[in-house]
């Protein structure tokens, strides 16, 4: 079984078809031979609802809610840790670790996972978890 996180931009293009990255992450993640357990954060779930419209955001919290992805979710103590990472991987004007990318490199802290889902490669392409290793994007 393949593990993987999850970022907010795969789950709105999972969710909207008229999203220019729908057919591959429904390929890679809905239609994989590959058995998967998905793994994302609440942040990454509030961001995705968010951009998607109410049909869409309706379906994507029943999928969460029927357990297609487990959301794990942390300590507000957990947030000390995230506000250094922001602050460290934030550079203006170009690039900002945001809340949802932050729990995510958290989640990989906890869990070891460190293959994403994402649509953010510039951002996640450039963070290094604490033993060196960099994400790998799918």
């Amino acid at each position: 079984m393949k593990v993987c996180l999850l970022d907010a931009g795969p789950l709105v293009a999972l969710f909207n078809p008229q999203d220019r990255f729908h057919a591959h992450f429904r390929q890679g993640i809905l239609e994989s031979a590959v058995p998967m357990r998905l793994h994302t954060t609440w942040p990454c779930i509030t961001e995705a609802s968010h951009l998607l419209g109410p049909r869409h955001r309706v379906a994507l919290l029943q999928w969460v809610g029927a357990g297609a992805v487990q959301v794990y979710p942390f300590d507000s103590s957990d947030l000390l840790d995230m506000c250094g990472w922001i602050l460290q991987y934030t550079q203006q004007p170009r690039s900002e670790m945001d809340l949802a990318d932050a729990s995510l490199y958290w989640l990989a802290c906890e869990t070891g996972v460190a293959q994403i889902f994402t649509v953010d490669m510039r951002d996640f392409g450039r963070y290094r978890l604490p033993d060196g290793r960099s994400f790998e994007i799918l």
